[in-house]
């Protein structure tokens, strides 16, 4: 069952944002395979992945910006203006953005280097997914992206419903990619640890 014309969110917490020289921010705006915590929406809680090919099309159609925290006013770049590059690799969806020289980009970069912003978030709508076990996993296959953001993330629970806490719109989805947990370590966390180890080299 596709959330037809539904906007949905999610925080990738897995991104690995860095700060590269010539003014330019890389990182992976979402990560392929990676397992959502549970997300709870009208009562029924489920878990997501996104699927490698997922970002095909909206990559080659769609004039996809970068933003800060989805704010439209504040633009940091674009596709169709070659200021955003995004690209699907083994790992997820490559992000690099060309900062413009203004203010709000400087402010960003810096924040960025120092570790003040920590990730992406990114808004879309589902084309096709797939449903399996009863309506309690989702896949992503083919997703339409509005556009990323970069974001800052305070330490808040990982609940859909908590997360919405934070500011994003109340209708959405929130999904949040889990971090590293105290051991013990299962195979599923051990698969994050490697995932992130893979960003770190490509970065």
């Amino acid at each position: 069952m596709i959330m037809e014309n539904q906007t949905e969110v999610r925080v990738v917490r897995d991104g690995e944002l860095r700060a590269a020289a010539n003014r330019t921010i890389v990182g992976y705006s979402a990560v392929f395979d990676s397992a959502s915590l549970p997300i709870n929406e009208h009562r029924h809680s489920f878990t997501e992945r996104i699927r490698k090919g997922a970002f095909t099309r909206t990559i080659a159609e769609d004039d996809i910006r970068a933003l800060y925290s989805h704010d439209e006013s504040k633009l940091l770049g674009r596709r169709k203006a070659g200021t955003l590059d995004l690209t699907e690799d083994s790992v997820g969806l490559r992000t690099t953005i060309r900062l413009p020289r203004t203010q709000l980009a400087e402010d960003v970069y810096e924040n960025v280097r120092v570790g003040n912003l920590t990730g992406f978030s990114f808004r879309f709508q589902a084309r096709k997914d797939n449903w399996s076990h009863g309506g309690d996993q989702r896949e992503l296959l083919d997703v339409q992206l509005s556009e990323i953001s970069l974001v800052a993330f305070p330490c808040y629970p990982s609940t859909s419903a908590e997360a919405r806490s934070i500011g994003f719109p109340s209708d959405s989805e929130i999904l949040v990619y889990a971090g590293i947990v105290p051991t013990p370590v299962s195979s599923e966390e051990r698969r994050r640890l490697e995932l992130r180890l893979e960003l770190l080299r490509r970065l």
